[in-house]
């Protein structure tokens, strides 16, 4: 066998920067990158959709999103981990990848053709405005959720899909086949890949919104409107994209990983299931005797929580600006695709930026991105600025907040999780991208809940919401800098025959 991977000489600097890939390595990265290209398109196209549905549906707005994250998603996120949980203690991965993904796929394609055509004999609006004149004007949008009940569960299900699919199932099987040396050279690239996926995510999400009106124009409906129409477009490219991953990850465990892993000697490719059994509660238990793993979710909470409370106020000025739902979905669409384009541009320095400067210095620069365009839509929003300049002034922080999610966020949280033992990367993983990151949304929700509970609107609960979010983004801060001095000590500490390599991850 020729030079190993992991040992061969140093890349060339231009290649070192845009494709530090050997080329043994390319059946093993190309179909992960593919994947993962396609789990984030749909993710994407979800994001734009839920919102559009649940935001302009009947007698709702964006102060129903505070309501959804705590009573619907945070409690579903709970039962779809214990599902996964329950799963993976009786079935090997490859099953479980194939029965979660099918699950959703199932539901999205039910919604589109079923639900949403019959969801005006389904929602309880009689009693929903029966309920709005009795209770007070600050459970508006927890009615709108009870209201439009099959709109919340497709927002919920979509919400769904990013730390079910995309954290806990690809980013964990990512983690347990690669090692340190290998992921700082493939993580970057694969968030060019999924970057790339919100570039074409946003023309589609666009296009499609535009044709579903177009074919209500010329009278060719699939269903009884412009926005159904969409939906069934929606659900076809979403059962495309998921089946073609089924499909990839099915050709990569049979034709790729026992050859590839096997030459390399550094990881077991089969384990008993028995090894990782643990219920839920113990994965929580396990989750707090690691002062490590308790820094990354710190990080993963304090980040939700500010994500949340920027997206709420904007989509509020957004569904003012845009209140048509194919209009609505089409602007966003524009946005997504800002995102990865900023994201893919962003993507080719954060790994040079990681291993020059450090993990530290990676994972600091999203909440100081943050904090940097805060200020200034904050301050638009305490003034009598025109609509349209709010708008575009809270899509640019979008924009920017996201693409730094999309590169330096993402990719210094995964590679924080390899320098740990296999059980800490699956069980620590699933408790803090499959729950923590849902608790911190539904924690910022609930601050938002109670706001409109005393003032009545989003609107008047602003300055509250702009001094919190400081706050926040200033604990982040001080909780990725702690995390990187625990890294630091951890991939010292790791023994080069496990890890399989000479140099940790911020080697410069």
């Amino acid at each position: 066998m020729g030079m190993s991977a992991e040992t061969s000489p140093e890349f060339g600097k231009l290649r070192n920067f845009f494709w530090p890939i050997h080329r043994d390595e390319l059946k093993l990265f190309l179909p992960l990158l593919i994947m993962y290209f396609l789990i984030c398109l749909n993710y994407s196209i979800l994001r734009t959709s839920r919102d559009a549905l649940v935001i302009t549906a009947k007698s709702a707005g964006a102060e129903v999103l505070p309501f959804i994250k705590t009573w619907a998603i945070l409690p579903a996120s709970l039962l779809i981990m214990l599902f996964f949980t329950q799963l993976s203690n009786r079935l090997s991965k490859e099953k479980v990848f194939y029965i979660m993904i099918s699950l959703f796929l199932l539901f999205f394609s039910l919604f589109a053709f079923v639900l949403y055509p019959c969801h005006e004999s389904l929602h309880p609006h009689a009693f929903a405005d029966t309920c709005e004149k009795i209770l007070p004007r600050g459970l508006h949008g927890l009615i709108a959720v009870f209201r439009n009940w099959t709109f919340t569960v497709f927002y919920v299900m979509s919400e769904l899909w990013g730390p079910a699919i995309m954290t806990v199932l690809f980013w964990g099987f990512a983690n347990e086949i690669t090692s340190v040396n290998a992921g700082k050279r493939f993580y970057a690239i694969l968030a060019v890949g999924g970057n790339l996926a919100l570039v074409f995510s946003g023309a589609i999400s666009t296009t499609i919104a535009n044709l579903g009106i177009k074919l209500n124009e010329l009278n060719l409906e699939i269903t009884n409107d412009a926005w159904g129409n969409s939906l069934v477009l929606i659900a076809s490219v979403l059962l495309g994209s998921g089946v073609l991953t089924m499909a990839i990850f099915r050709w990569l465990n049979v034709k790729v990983l026992k050859s590839y892993l096997s030459q390399r000697g550094s990881f077991q490719l089969k384990r008993k299931n028995a090894e990782y059994k643990m219920g839920i509660r113990k994965i929580f238990a396990f989750l707090a005797q690691s002062k490590y793993l308790l820094c990354i979710a710190t990080i993963v909470l304090m980040y939700n929580v500010a994500i949340n409370f920027t997206e709420v106020v904007w989509k509020d000025q957004l569904h003012k600006l845009s209140p048509s739902p194919n209009f609505f979905h089409a602007y966003y669409g524009q946005v997504m695709t800002c995102i990865g384009l900023i994201a893919v541009v962003g993507a080719f320095f954060c790994g040079a930026i990681i291993r020059r400067f450090g993990w530290t210095f990676g994972a600091m620069v999203p909440p100081l991105i943050l904090l940097a365009t805060s200020v200034p839509f904050f301050l638009f929003l305490f003034t009598d600025a025109p609509l349209a300049s709010i708008v575009f002034l809270g899509a640019m922080q979008h924009c920017l907040a996201g693409a730094s999610k999309y590169t330096f966020y993402d990719a210094t949280k995964e590679i924080a999780f390899i320098p740990l033992d296999q059980e800490s990367k699956l069980k620590g993983k699933a408790a803090i991208d499959g729950v923590g990151s849902r608790i911190g949304k539904s924690g910022s929700a609930l601050a938002c809940q109670f706001l409109l509970m005393i003032f009545g609107s989003l609107s008047l609960s602003l300055p509250y919401i702009a001094v919190l979010l400081f706050v926040v983004i200033i604990a982040w801060i001080y909780a990725a800098r702690s995390l990187g001095r625990e890294f630091e000590v951890l991939s010292a500490a790791r023994p080069t025959s496990t890890v399989n390599t000479t140099e940790t991850i911020l080697s410069k």
